[in-house]
């Protein structure tokens, strides 16, 4: 995936740009749809209150902020229906579960009951995918724009690259269809493996 993004032209968005930018895409999508690569394992998300909670070791008060979304996530996905489209997400996992990820899966559990679909691979599913290096964080909107997710050392989104070459474009939704399809339901893989666990012990990132 890197390899195609590497042959592509790319402008770099500072992160106000980058909202708007994908911002004025995003409601385009289109039958092409919005897909999403996840691979980092842990991200910051100041400003959500269930992810402050979380980080504050409020791991119940974390649950049940979650819980209280989703209202607002079943009108989110109802209006993503009503523009005709679908939002999918491939989620990379590395067990045992960082805590972020362990918050960020219960999350994401609520949001696919309200509409979203994903489904999560493990590192075995992407080991020849890595070959040179760790998969980015990737989200393509329709069939004509592609993002390149930028975030710092600490985890904190900082911008984006936006591409818009369509053989770029084309290879990396393949590589990302291609994870989906051999991927499992997290609704399942949430039964398995996220649902009985105990509170993460939580370990700032500095």
């Amino acid at each position: 995936m890197r390899s195609a993004l590497a042959d592509a032209t790319g402008d770099r968005l500072e992160l106000d740009a980058y909202l708007e930018d994908f911002d004025k895409h995003f409601w385009r999508a289109g039958s092409a749809g919005f897909w999403k690569l996840e691979r980092q394992q842990t991200f910051r998300e100041p400003g959500v209150k269930s992810w402050e909670a979380f980080f504050r070791g409020e791991w119940g008060k974390a649950l049940s902020l979650i819980s209280e979304q989703r209202g607002h996530y079943e009108r989110y996905f109802r209006k993503i229906a009503d523009h005709g489209f679908g939002l999918h997400r491939v989620r990379v996992v590395e067990e045992p579960l960082a805590p972020y990820l362990q918050w960020e899966l219960h999350l994401l559990h609520l949001k696919e009951q309200c509409g979203e679909d994903t489904r999560v691979v493990g590192l075995d599913d992407i080991a020849l995918l890595e070959s040179d290096g760790a998969l980015p964080e990737i989200a393509i909107i329709g069939s004509s724009v592609l993002y390149e997710i930028i975030y710092d050392g600490d985890g904190n989104l900082t911008g984006g690259m936006k591409y818009t070459d369509a053989g770029a474009i084309a290879e990396c939704k393949r590589i990302i269809l291609g994870m989906y399809e051999s991927g499992e339901r997290l609704t399942s893989f949430f039964g398995r493996r996220v649902a009985s666990l105990p509170a993460p012990a939580v370990h700032p990132v500095s």
